[in-house]
């Protein structure tokens, strides 16, 4: 994924972009909470609040696009939970693809999110031209993609968290614990194990 360095000459023009960026709110400094660690979302409520489809959550899984990091599939009747930062990415997704990026840019992109610290999401705005991806973290940095003709539109990640937030307040999470022994699922995976072993 291209990270614009935002370390370009200043100019006056330049100076005046940013300091408008930052008082549109565009980008970078916006407040967000914590999100509960220990809450999972099942896959209607993860869908409705990214705005995507059924189709595309259980695509995304099993291509490994977005899989949930709370609880995932196992076997027939178990429920996957994804967690805050999973609906985040996967509302990301949809608008990178919305917009026509490719989905390998698309994957390039998720697997940098990944690898940033959840509080550090929210300082992140993207910015494509259709093709690549750019990180940014600054309104200069902004600035020096838009000087550069490379940015066309922008997703400010801070701003997509609180979309993400407002939309999970009024629907249903779940604690996530394991399965508790005498589960249904538990003994359903026990019988298939009897049956194997004989």
């Amino acid at each position: 994924m291209a990270v614009s360095s935002g370390e370009g000459k200043a100019t006056p023009d330049r100076h005046v972009a940013s300091r408008r960026a930052g008082e549109q709110g565009l980008l970078f400094d916006t407040q967000v909470s914590a999100p509960p660690e220990d809450v999972g979302y099942r896959g209607p409520t993860a869908c409705a609040a990214a705005g995507i489809t059924y189709r595309q959550l259980d695509y995304w899984a099993r291509t490994k696009l977005v899989e949930p990091s709370v609880r995932a599939a196992h076997g027939s009747g178990s429920q996957r939970l994804y967690s805050f930062r999973d609906i985040l990415v996967l509302k990301v997704v949809k608008r990178l693809l919305d917009t026509g990026v490719s989905l390998q840019q698309i994957r390039t992109a998720v697997t940098h999110l990944r690898d940033r610290g959840v509080q550090d999401l929210a300082q992140i705005t993207l910015m494509s031209d259709g093709v690549s991806v750019y990180e940014c973290t600054s309104a200069d940095e902004v600035v020096d993609l838009l000087q550069g003709g490379q940015g066309v539109f922008g997703i400010a990640l801070g701003r997509v968290w609180q979309e993400v937030e407002g939309s999970l307040a009024e629907l249903p999470g779940e604690r996530a614990a394991t399965d508790p022994p005498g589960h249904p699922h538990d003994e359903l995976a026990n019988r298939r194990r009897a049956r194997r072993t004989g």
